[in-house]
């Protein structure tokens, strides 16, 4: 038994209504069950109880043992001095309130149908399960339910990535070119260099950037050097000399500290995601676009975002992946697969801050972006279109995503859309 499933059940009333009485044998009438409450304090606020003919108004507090009161000390928070019932699946001592009055126990173990015990069981029955516990039930549920739940599910999971811009905020003082200069750093990292190009932004002011915006050499040589790409005295290749010596005469005019900036990694990397290739593309991303951040936070077409992002890395490395080794010629475009990628994890999450920063809603905005990019393809998103729930583009792939890691795999199948409508 979870206390979850407790939840559930007072929630949606799937208890016996009738004939309901405490454990000390006081007549029970739920004249309103209360609101469920997320955070801290009752499980129930603003119920309604009439116990042996006296009608109370309070909260509900629900747990797996009535001695769970104490265990949790809530007879010394005043948060549960308006508490009414204590609902439990077991009645193991008496309960008091901090000033020692007696709190009315409902045990609902006698009261719930055999029925719902049984479908909750088979839900978490693990049992030949080799992806997530309602696996084997997933094409019986509402397709119109589904369809809301992963609207929803996207927003959570774009609450996520956003949690990431205003860290970012607070550390810089709301310097939102940073922010978008740090963003898109790290995901032109990926995961592999993510986090090197993470330290770098923390490293590299972009007002000292942005000085040099326009003179793509001379970023290319801020961000190579800040990463310790310009230490190999054996390389001879004179574009790279030329770059060392542009980053020493920085270094020293702006007295930039790159101590604290990891190296980016080659290894496992297929070559166009090299750090040199993405830190080439991402100093003429800028550039191209001398105010970059107004143009993404005003952009609200998936055309223009992909007509902003249309850049390449610099003429030398047409025919390079690393610094003085010549390779097949191909100009280093930004794909659209990868373009997407920003989009979803940098871009989206920006312009969602941004919005509420300025007292904006542009939820709909951002779904009309999200939805006509392509769905991203992994293992995740593979089982559960095994399992007969397919994802048609990108906003339904990053709910399905957030689905299995933050319920999936929490066991957190009571709320979940999709759990609470099996067992309903």
């Amino acid at each position: 038994m979870r206390e979850d499933l407790l939840h559930f059940i007072w929630k949606y009333k799937k208890l016996q209504l009738t004939n309901l009485v405490t454990t000390l044998g006081e007549r029970l009438l739920l004249l309103d069950f209360g609101a469920h409450n997320h955070l801290a304090g009752p499980d129930f606020f603003n119920a309604k109880i009439d116990i042996d003919g006296q009608v109370w108004a309070g909260n509900v507090e629900i747990h797996l043992k009535s001695s769970d009161w104490y265990a949790h000390y809530h007879e010394e928070d005043d948060n549960y001095n308006n508490v009414i019932l204590h609902v439990v699946w077991e009645d193991d001592v008496e309960v008091f309130r901090k000033d020692n009055s007696a709190i009315p126990t409902l045990e609902l173990r006698k009261y719930i149908p055999l029925q719902l015990l049984q479908s909750y069981q088979k839900l978490f029955d693990k049992k030949d399960v080799r992806f997530v516990n309602c696996e084997k039930d997933l094409k019986e549920v509402d397709d119109f339910l589904v369809k809301n739940w992963l609207e929803r599910l996207y927003f959570e999971r774009l609450e996520v990535k956003a949690e990431f811009v205003l860290e970012l905020l607070e550390k810089t003082n709301n310097n939102w070119e940073q922010v978008l200069f740090t963003s898109l750093l790290k995901t032109f990292g990926l995961k592999i260099n993510g986090a090197s190009f993470l330290s770098l932004g923390a490293a590299l002011e972009f007002s000292v950037f942005r000085k040099q915006q326009e003179n793509v050499f001379q970023t290319e040589s801020l961000l190579f050097g800040m990463t310790h790409l310009l230490e190999d005295d054996e390389v001879l290749d004179e574009y790279y000399i030329q770059l060392k010596k542009e980053y020493e005469y920085q270094k020293k005019k702006y007295d930039l500290k790159d101590e604290g900036v990891l190296k980016p990694q080659f290894f496992k990397l297929r070559p166009p995601n090299f750090p040199t290739i993405r830190l080439s593309q991402l100093a003429n991303l800028y550039g191209s676009h001398f105010s970059l951040f107004q143009k993404v936070v005003s952009a609200t077409s998936l055309e223009e975002m992909y007509a902003l992002f249309e850049v390449s890395a610099s003429p030398y490395w047409n025919d390079h992946y690393t610094f003085g080794k010549k390779s097949k010629k191909s100009i280093k475009r930004l794909t659209p697969k990868f373009i997407d990628l920003l989009i979803v994890n940098a871009i989206l999450p920006l312009q969602f801050c941004y919005a509420k920063y300025q007292g904006k809603d542009v939820n709909e905005n951002i779904i009309n972006i999200i939805s006509n990019i392509k769905k991203e393809e992994n293992t995740v998103v593979g089982n559960f279109k095994t399992h007969g729930l397919s994802a048609g583009n990108a906003q339904e792939s990053q709910a399905l995503l957030q689905l299995y890691n933050s319920y999936c795999t929490q066991n957190k199948c009571l709320q979940c859309a999709v759990g609470t409508n099996l067992l309903r």
